[in-house]
C-alpha cells in the first residue's frame, strides 16, 4: 500500500515484539534512506516510519489474515465503498 505495510511475522517468544518492530523499521529506513535518498549517511534525528504500530495475535485465523494481506487493496476499496453509505 502506498501509506502501510502490512506483514504476517512469527516472533519467537524470547524476543519482544517492540523489539522486532523497532529493529525491522529501523533496518528498513536505513537501507531505503541509502537505496533511495540522496545522502549516504545515517539519518540522525529524521524519521521514515510513524511512531505507532499495531500488533495482534492470528490463532487459528492464520489463513484468513494471509488472504487479507494478499488482497489489501481490494479490501481498502471495499471498505471505502461501504463507508459512503453510511
Amino acid at each position: 500500500m502506498a501509506d502501510h505495510v502490512h506483514m504476517l511475522l512469527s516472533v519467537p517468544p524470547k524476543y519482544a515484539v517492540s523489539q522486532v518492530v523497532g529493529y525491522l523499521k529501523g533496518k528498513s529506513a536505513i537501507h531505503l534512506a541509502r537505496t533511495y535518498g540522496e545522502r549516504k549517511c545515517n539519518f540522525v534525528g529524521q524519521h521514515f516510519w510513524a511512531r505507532g504500530y499495531f500488533v495482534s495475535t492470528v490463532g487459528r485465523d492464520e489463513t484468513a489474515i494471509r488472504d487479507y494481506i494478499r488482497n489489501q487493496e481490494q479490501e481498502d476499496h471495499r471498505l471505502e465503498q461501504l463507508a459512503l453509505w453510511r
